[in-house]
């Protein structure tokens, strides 16, 4: 018995070449596929390409010991076509961005501007099941506050480093 080969199978000369392209681009499919196993809001799960990562907003969480803001950014989004919710620990952002009204008298050369549904999840780090989250919406970009529960604020402890010995 022959033991495999460590060399991939489409770099060896033993395979047909269009097996063997086939072959890499089922790999790469799969790393990717792997990859965003672990990322689920980072990868768009259609294969039409990227578009929906490029809708993806991006976020910055701040934390200060009372609340929890994020702001997302959401340029040419109109408010109404925003939706926010609170699912357990779980803060949802969803929307879309409808595409303009296609002028048939021009002729387009490039088309960057991305448009349809977009969602964002943020886990948060306790359970705001009473918090009253404030949400506003300004120049594109949406704002929410939570407030931490007593328990989260009261929870929270320094851990003492010492040096090793």
């Amino acid at each position: 018995m022959q033991a495999p080969s460590i060399i991939p199978p489409f770099w060896r000369t033993d395979v047909d070449r269009n097996k063997g392209y086939s072959q890499l681009q089922k790999e790469v499919d799969s790393l990717f596929e792997n990859f965003a196993r672990g990322f689920p809001d980072l990868l768009p799960t259609n294969r039409e390409g990227m578009g929906a990562f490029a809708l993806a907003p991006k976020i910055d969480v701040s934390e200060t010991d009372e609340q929890i803001e994020i702001s997302a950014e959401l340029p040419g989004i109109p408010e109404d076509a925003i939706e926010v919710s609170l699912t357990g620990n779980a803060l949802t952002i969803k929307g879309e961005k409808k595409s303009e009204v296609e002028d048939k008298k021009k002729d387009y050369h490039v088309v960057e501007r991305s448009y349809g549904t977009f969602r964002r999840v943020v886990q948060l780090p306790f359970d705001p099941a009473n918090a009253e989250p404030q949400a506003t919406f300004k120049d594109g970009v949406l704002r929410i506050a939570i407030a931490k529960p007593a328990e989260a604020v009261a929870g929270k402890r320094r851990i003492e480093i010492k040096p090793s010995a």
